[in-house]
């Protein structure tokens, strides 16, 4: 039955990292959608940066969260999964057990993508998870005076204007392209959605990757952007709505997004924890004149959740949005075939 429905309803791409993919996967998995999740790659903070620098693996992070979010196994397995050893634990300190499962498999199967796909079956995942690549990539940034720094974790330390970012392969001998599985899944999609995340370290490491990029700029299907909600340190300070777009569409040298949506509900004065959201400063202006510059298609709307003191979308607006668009899409298609 599930099956079946999922066969009426919309074949959707979400491509990105970080916190706010998992909210918008959830989402769509209790709609039924026919979902494939894109991770990035180049992540190299935290317990997936020890990782991925003493196993030589791919940043095991955002898939792990990818995974349980798309998981129909029980809670308590999904906490297990998710459990972060303690700072006192020396050796462990700060790695999650799933974190070090995929990091077992990736080794046991000498693939990334085989250990995603057998952890897949393992945890029930309703749907396809995809890394971005089959290798870890480094991100740089090349900044507005010139200069240049390497690594995900680094960029938004500087506070400087970035210009733009670009991935390369560890092993700098070739160039970095898409895996398997990842360019049919977008060019056969009705919707690719792109965010919510973080515009140069989740999103754009993605699309740099060079047949990524290309098929996201080829695809018949419709392509949005989830704006973010604040404004990031380091990476999008004093940033309008437009400009994340226009950023966007720079380092593709193409304007190929479809739709965004924008959040208009307004975040209370001082409810946000600033010592635990640390990166984010101030909701995201305006400028829906750049935007309508910029893309076909504008829906603003309040898509706030506030809760423990943090600002996030609420997936289930979102969502109902995003399957809105598909099959209004999928409707205009059909009377225009005949």
């Amino acid at each position: 039955m599930i099956q079946e429905r999922k066969k009426n309803n919309p074949k959707i791409v979400v491509i990105g990292g970080g916190t706010g993919l998992p909210v918008i996967l959830n989402g769509l998995k209790s709609k039924n959608a026919d979902v494939t999740a894109i991770v990035t790659v180049a992540d190299d903070g935290g317990s997936s940066g020890t990782l991925r620098n003493y196993a030589n693996i791919v940043p095991p992070g955002d898939i792990r969260n990818v995974l349980v979010s798309l998981s129909n196994i029980p809670s308590v397995q999904k906490d297990i999964f998710q459990y972060r050893f303690d700072t006192n634990d020396h050796f462990l300190a700060g790695h999650s057990i799933g974190n070090l499962i995929i990091a077992a498999m990736s080794e046991m199967r000498s693939s990334i993508f085989e250990a995603i796909q057998l952890l897949s079956k393992m945890m029930m995942v309703d749907g396809h998870v995809y890394p971005a690549a089959e290798e870890a990539l480094i991100l740089h940034a090349i900044f507005e005076d010139g200069t240049k720094i390497s690594g995900e974790s680094k960029i938004a330390k500087e506070r400087k204007k970035i210009e733009r970012v670009y991935v390369t392969p560890t092993e700098d001998d070739h160039k970095a392209k898409a895996s398997r599985k990842v360019l049919a899944a977008i060019h056969d999609a009705d919707m690719v959605v792109l965010g919510p995340g973080s515009l140069f370290t989740s999103i754009l490491p993605n699309l740099m990757i060079d047949d990524l990029g290309k098929a996201v700029k080829e695809t018949k299907a419709k392509v949005v952007y989830i704006c973010n909600i604040m404004t990031q340190l380091g990476e999008t300070e004093n940033f309008t709505d437009a400009d994340h777009v226009c950023v966007l569409h720079q380092h593709l040298g193409k304007k190929f997004i479809d739709t965004v949506l924008v959040n208009i509900g307004e975040v209370p004065e001082n409810y946000m924890d600033t010592e635990r959201y640390n990166e984010y400063l101030v909701q995201v202006a305006h400028d829906f004149k750049g935007l309508a510059e910029e893309v076909p298609s504008i829906i603003s709307d309040d898509f706030l959740e506030l809760r423990d003191q943090g600002v996030f979308h609420n997936g289930t607006k979102v969502v109902d949005e995003l399957f809105k668009l598909a099959f209004d899409n999928r409707r205009l298609e059909k009377r225009n075939s005949y």
